[in-house]
Formats: C-alpha cells, sequence, structure tokens
C-alpha cells in the first residue's frame, strides 16, 4: 500500500482481504458450533480462535498482487538484458571418452588427430560424426599403432605409419564438411 493512504483506508483494505475473508468464514462456523450446541461457555474462544486461525493461516498477498482498492504504482523497465550466449555444441561422451584415450597414445601431431577431434566437437552430432568417432577413427589410430609395431620388418620404400594416418584423418575430416 502506499504511505499516503489514511488509516481508514488500510482498514477498508483489511475489511477486504483475503485473510479477513477466512478468517470471518472461520469465526462463522464458530457461531454455527455454538448454536449446534458445541463449545458450550466457550463459545466465545472458540469463535476468536476459529477467525484466528483463518486469518493467520491465510497467505497474504505476494508482491505485485494488489487489495481490493489499492493503487498499484505500474512497473518500470529497468536496463535491457543482453541476449543470452548461443548454446555451446552438445556435449558427446563417446567423442569426450575417445579424445582421452587418444590422449594417451602417441600419436604424430603432423597427423592433425587433435583437429578432427575439434572439428567433431564443433560439427556436434550427426550421422557422419558419430560413424567417425565410433568406427572410422579408431580403426585408424589402431591401424596406425599396428603400422608402428611392424614396420622394422616392413623393408624400406613403403609409406610411413605417420603418413597413412595423416591422410586418413585428411579423408575423414573431409567428410565432416
Amino acid at each position: 500500500m502506499a504511505t499516503s493512504e489514511g488509516p481508514g483506508r488500510r482498514v477498508l483494505g483489511y475489511l477486504e482481504s483475503a485473510r479477513n475473508l477466512v478468517g470471518c468464514a472461520g469465526g462463522a462456523i464458530g457461531l454455527g458450533l455454538h448454536f449446534a450446541g458445541l463449545g458450550g461457555a466457550w463459545w466465545p474462544a472458540v469463535v476468536a480462535g476459529l477467525y484466528a486461525a483463518g486469518a493467520l493461516l491465510t497467505p497474504g498477498p505476494t508482491a505485485g498482487s494488489a487489495q481490493p482498492g489499492e493503487v498499484v504504482e505500474p512497473v518500470r523497465p529497468g536496463p535491457p538484458v543482453p541476449p543470452a550466449p548461443p548454446p555451446g555444441p552438445l556435449p558427446n561422451p563417446e567423442l569426450d571418452a575417445l579424445a582421452a584415450y587418444l590422449r594417451t597414445v602417441p600419436l604424430p601431431p603432423s597427423a592433425k588427430v587433435d583437429d578432427l577431434l575439434d572439428a567433431l566437437r564443433a560439427a556436434g552430432p550427426g550421422p557422419a560424426a558419430e560413424r567417425i568417432v565410433r568406427h572410422r577413427l579408431p580403426v585408424a589410430v589402431a591401424g596406425y599403432l599396428r603400422a608402428c609395431t611392424w614396420q622394422p620388418w616392413t623393408g624400406p620404400g613403403g609409406p610411413g605409419p605417420e603418413a597413412e594416418l595423416g591422410r586418413e584423418v585428411g579423408v575423414l575430416a573431409a567428410e565432416l564438411t
């Protein structure tokens, strides 16, 4: 309520409030009990108690709600709220698990596996990314590790495992675009 209102307006505001109306209903129930022969000599206390219980247990007005006869000031707009930033890519637990594993594997930087992982995160979920994360990249890394193991017995002149892994990562990166 506004502070410039007099006591008469405040009393009238309370008389019209939901708390008072519920309390009056409780008092009326108390009078009904008295006329029904219940309460005996204590009927005034029963009526007052039921009124008080109704008035005290009824929720008061919430912020922004007005009582009858109350003058409500309009809400003034505050400073503009900046728009929310666009949501980032959705988390991909399979990609995160693969990236954690690949951090433990000694991969050559020239293969640009980290760049492919970043491109997969930026691309978000989709059939191509899912196929790369679940099958194609793990197979390419497994092939690289096998080739590194057997390289001493393959003989000279063959392509190096680093170059083969880099070529396969390039093919996978091209499939994302």
